[in-house]
């Protein structure tokens, strides 16, 4: 018997590894997972949007609208910054991190100082805001490639019932 062709490729694999985690965010309007990859494909560590551990997310604005302390803005760890915080301490060197939404400028700032050194994405939907453009510009200097990425398959279902597994 042959091996399946329809298995799905390692960016569609680590990219839905991070559309996976995203839906671990209790954000109500834009929900962020990030999967970071060693070059020998193996998953160093994921994240998600959310309140940093300790601050209680039920007390926290979520608001995206009025004074900057009432909103979810000065509080939301992104994904990504979660991502290589939840690494347990292995290198990041080298490594590469898929992430739905192209990284702003401070999770840029992470991305390099970790090692990363690709970023891989599925929308820019943001490209021209300042704080996208500030990341451009230092993943440009640093030398950290940026690839938007297009999937085979539009979609994924996870089927979680035991008869069908």
């Amino acid at each position: 018997m042959p091996k399946r062709n329809d298995y799905i490729s390692w960016d569609e694999y680590f990219m839905g590894i991070a559309l996976l985690s995203a839906n671990r965010s209790k954000d109500p309007c834009t929900q962020v997972g990030a999967c970071i990859v060693s070059a020998t494909n193996k998953i160093m560590s994921v994240g998600y949007n959310g309140m940093p551990a300790g601050c209680d997310d039920d007390e926290f604005p979520w608001e995206r609208e009025g004074d900057t302390i009432d909103t979810k803005y000065p509080y939301v760890c992104h994904a990504e910054l979660n991502a290589i915080l939840n690494n347990d301490g292995g290198s990041l060197a080298g490594c590469k991190i898929y992430v739905a939404l192209f990284p702003c400028n401070e999770c840029a700032k992470a991305i390099i100082q970790s090692g990363i050194k690709e970023v891989l994405y599925l929308s820019d939907k943001y490209g021209t805001t300042p704080s996208v453009l500030a990341s451009k510009r230092m993943f440009n200097a640093a030398g950290v490639a940026c690839r938007k990425i297009t999937m085979e398959h539009d979609e994924i279902t996870i089927d979680f019932r035991e008869e069908n597994i």
